[in-house]
């Protein structure tokens, strides 16, 4: 594999020795959609230094999330756990038994016993802005409603909701995105304490006093005649609150960019409802806030996209620019809210696709079809126009709101 600090080296079957653009734009989020198909164009394989891969073609995604015996993804990623997270963090047959157990959670069933609850926590917050005829979209509603349905699901009170927040951000955002990896990593590690030690005490609370939520029923459930150990539940709320809060948030800033730049496709939700469904898929596939997988660590020599890939290598697969293959989406720049079919990567794929899937859908739905009804014109508040895409996973810093009174 090739190292060049600088200038990643592409390699792939189509033979180009170097992209032109540097390290840093790899990981440049404002319009990543236009870089993702010169990639994949370059070959498909990204090796920006020795021991890393990045994965950018349709082909060679199925390849890695497909087989987890060839690229696994145990103890690829540490983020302050001090155990694996559950099921993220293990390999089939392990990881295939919890996850019999997590996919009912949030099956689509269980997702339409919820709605309503959903449905009040997206007006709870829309109440509070919607007289003013403005708002910092990010902060005063993306960064919120997907931690508050946690707490539904969990049967935590709203007031709660801040030390989520809290626990969140120390984890994905330790030191408000300090750089330093050590600095970063012993703040990530003081936050799993924490992490730890709260759930710990909601867990005996609730074995003491059992209620109709998550928790008690992890107390109580059993995989294959085996109960769930009390680090078995820990590690499944470190997961729970790393996947499902924060990826919600970062795609409701997305989407609402795009909507607000786009007065003809936030006309079609207006105008057609019934068309959500389908748009929230597209603007999935088109926004990909998720631009990159966990790490899979290759457990032997092996080839991804025709290139040689060495046993130890970390391979990533960009779902950005899965989403925009032209061997998938020959119209990849065309946002489609029709579109049919619409095989995105945007959830992952293989065993590992996400398993929170359903709720994310069903959150992103119910906050377009609320919202539209109460708020159907919208823009981006002047002198706000610019808009900034912090490093990570895709999302938009204060985007700010404005509509008519």
């Amino acid at each position: 594999m090739a190292e060049n600090a600088s200038k990643p080296a592409a390699t792939g079957a189509a033979g180009t020795d170097a992209l032109a653009f540097g390290v840093n734009e790899l990981f440049d989020m404002a319009a990543p959609q236009e870089r993702y198909q010169q990639m994949i164009a370059a070959g498909g394989l990204l090796c920006p230094m020795e021991g890393m891969a990045f994965v950018s073609s349709r082909a060679g995604a199925e390849q890695v999330l497909r087989h987890h015996e060839t690229f696994s993804s145990q103890g690829t990623m540490d983020l302050g756990n001090i155990r694996p997270m559950i099921p993220l963090q293990l390999d089939p047959p392990m990881q295939t038994k919890y996850r019999k157990l997590l996919d009912p959670l949030f099956a689509p069933k269980r997702m339409d016993a919820i709605e309503q609850d959903v449905t009040d926590r997206v007006n709870h917050f829309i109440d509070q802005f919607v007289e003013r005829g403005e708002c910092n979209f990010t902060d005063e509603y993306a960064e919120l409603f997907p931690s508050s349905v946690f707490l539904g699901l969990m049967g935590l009170p709203w007031e709660e909701l801040h030390t989520f927040l809290h626990l969140r951000d120390g984890i994905l955002r330790p030191g408000g995105n300090e750089m330093d990896p050590v600095k970063r990593l012993a703040i990530q590690r003081a936050t799993g304490t924490e992490l730890y030690d709260y759930f710990g005490q909601v867990l005996d609370e609730r074995a003491k006093k059992p209620a109709d939520d998550i928790l008690s029923h992890f107390l109580s459930v059993e995989i294959d005649g085996d109960r769930l150990t009390r680090e078995d539940i820990l590690d499944i709320c470190f997961l729970f609150l790393i996947a499902g809060l924060d990826t919600v948030s970062d795609s409701l800033t997305c989407f609402y960019a795009f909507l607000a730049r786009n007065p003809k496709h936030r006309q079609q939700i207006v105008d057609n409802p019934a068309i959500i469904p389908s748009a929230v898929e597209e603007l999935l596939r088109w926004e990909s806030p998720v631009p990159n997988s966990v790490p899979r660590l290759a457990t032997v020599d092996t080839e991804v996209a025709g290139c040689p890939v060495s046993a130890g290598t970390m391979a990533i697969v960009m779902y950005g620019a899965t989403n925009v293959d032209p061997a998938e989406y020959p119209d990849a720049f065309d946002v489609k809210f029709d579109r049919e079919p619409n095989r995105h990567f945007a959830f992952g794929g293989g065993v590992h696709r996400c398993l929170g899937s359903h709720l994310a859908r069903r959150e992103l739905r119910v906050t377009l079809r609320e919202w539209h009804r109460r708020i159907p014109s919208y823009s981006i508040k002047p002198s706000h126009e610019e808009l900034e895409y912090p490093p990570g996973l895709r999302s938009v810093k204060d985007l700010m709101l404005v509509w008519p009174q």
